[in-house]
């Protein structure tokens, strides 16, 4: 058996290659949309992909598929209660899929969506214990799946929730300890609430230590799995959506292409919206007014899909000789209206000065006089809700977490300097920049984040 696990870390996404080496037949489960790594791997092996599947429709990406069955001719494989625009094959409990003595088995587990699947890896069709199982977005390292993804789709979060744990409780801890689980998601992910960074584990580990995984009612296990669940990233309708319907393929060779300054400038002009991935000291150093900070260095796909909308023609200011990177990270979340990219973007600011402005980073000790002025400015935390209740908050802060602020733009007031801040400055710069980006007039964020002002606050001068 061959058997491999793809991680990307900016998405927290596993997906997976399994093949008999001896047949040469493979299945890639929850690819990526950009494929070239599973078939430059399968080449290099001698294996033909002859199917693909995914464990359920991904919110929080846009899958391979159609990808993979264009250049390979796979079926493309979902749980029985999937509908598409594309033909699938219909998977139903206890269907083997026989690749040679490799062997997958699907198990129905729905919960986190209606559709979802897991699926049983046989080193050896005849094997009493399976070698792996892959959960999907059904069982996590410490957690589950959220079963709210789905319910303004006409399914409640409580029937999911009650799907799940059937599926969590009966199902798949129903199987000997010792097999392995390789889930779909790990730490940071956003399709669970406290996932691990481990990247695999055993049944017998997840009985032990997940919570969700402990024998309870299922009425507890509801309440559980439905308590305190961060707002969902905007764009998760968008590709949820996107992955049921026959779409534009991924083309690794149509990078945006490079544009002059003045061509850049023109089509900003014309309404494209600026994406600047750089460093948040670089950008607030100087950046085209009205651009939105989303650095490449940290979750970039999923914090560009929560403040740009899918439909926007997109341009492109990366760091030096990550341009191409930063596309297709864009791809990979079904945003393919990039127009182009600023080359150089250091030279080429210096030609667009009329349009740069530095953005306002306030030093904590700098926000203290501020808020004991004639005039003190709204803090705005859009930190999570356990961090905040970790480490506490500057007092009279308003609390927007930052998945919730594109929707709750309302509350904040246009007649007050806005300081935000998230743990150390990431965050907050993305978030400040949106509200310039929106029209806030005044918007600063805390340099350092609440670090800082912690910091600052328990210091000498604070007491």
């Amino acid at each position: 058996m061959f058997f491999t696990q793809y991680y990307l870390d900016c998405l927290s996404q596993a997906s997976y290659l399994i093949a008999d080496e001896t047949t040469g037949r493979a299945v890639v489960v929850d690819p990526r949309r950009d494929v070239s790594e599973y078939l430059a791997d399968a080449e290099a092996r001698g294996l033909t992909v002859v199917g693909v599947i995914n464990t359920h429709f991904h919110a929080d990406f846009v899958a391979g598929h159609l990808e993979l069955a264009d250049r390979t001719g796979a079926w493309i494989g979902y749980g029985r209660r999937a509908e598409t625009e594309y033909p699938i094959r219909p998977l139903a409990e206890g269907e083997r899929i026989t690749l040679g003595e490799v062997t997958l088995e699907i198990m129905e587990t729905p919960g986190h969506t209606p559709e979802s699947i897991s699926v049983l890896v046989y080193e050896h069709g005849d094997d009493e214990v399976p070698y792996g199982v892959l959960t999907g977005d059904a069982l996590f390292i410490g957690d589950v799946g959220r079963p709210d993804l789905l319910a303004s789709a006409g399914v409640t979060a409580e029937e999911l929730g009650a799907m799940l744990h059937d599926s969590v409780q009966n199902k798949l801890m129903a199987l000997p300890d010792a097999v392995r689980v390789f889930p779909a998601h790990g730490a940071g992910s956003a399709c669970g609430k406290n996932l691990s960074a481990e990247k695999q584990s055993t049944v017998g580990e997840q009985r032990a230590t997940n919570h969700a995984c402990v024998p309870m009612s299922r009425e507890a296990f509801v309440a559980l799995v439905t308590a305190g669940l961060p707002a969902a990233p905007g764009y998760f309708a968008y590709d949820a959506d996107l992955n049921r319907r026959e779409r534009a393929r991924y083309d690794g060779s149509a990078a945006a292409r490079p544009l002059t300054p003045a061509e850049f400038a023109e089509l900003r002009a014309g309404g494209a919206v600026v994406v600047d991935a750089r460093d948040p000291r670089e950008f607030a150093h100087g950046h085209l007014r009205g651009a939105v900070n989303v650095p490449a260095e940290g979750r970039f796909a999923e914090q560009a899909g929560t403040f740009l909308a899918p439909d926007a023609e997109l341009l492109v200011i990366a760091p030096e000789d990550r341009e191409e990177e930063v596309v297709v990270r864009l791809a990979r979340i079904g945003y393919d209206r990039v127009a182009g990219h600023l080359p150089h973007p250091e030279e080429a600011l210096g030609k667009l000065a009329d349009e740069v402005s530095p953005a306002s980073r306030l030093p904590a000790a700098r926000l203290r006089t501020a808020l004991a002025g004639d005039n003190p400015p709204l803090v705005v935390d859009v930190r999570t809700c356990a961090e905040r209740e970790e480490t506490g908050h500057i007092p009279g802060a308003v609390h927007i977490p930052l998945s919730e602020l594109p929707g709750r733009t309302d509350e904040l007031p246009a007649d007050r300097p806005l300081v935000l801040h998230c743990a150390g400055g990431h965050r907050s710069s993305v978030a400040a920049s949106f509200l310039r980006h929106r029209g806030h007039p005044d918007v600063s964020d805390i340099l350092g984040g609440y670090a800082a002002w912690a910091l600052a606050t328990t210091g000498p001068a604070g007491g």
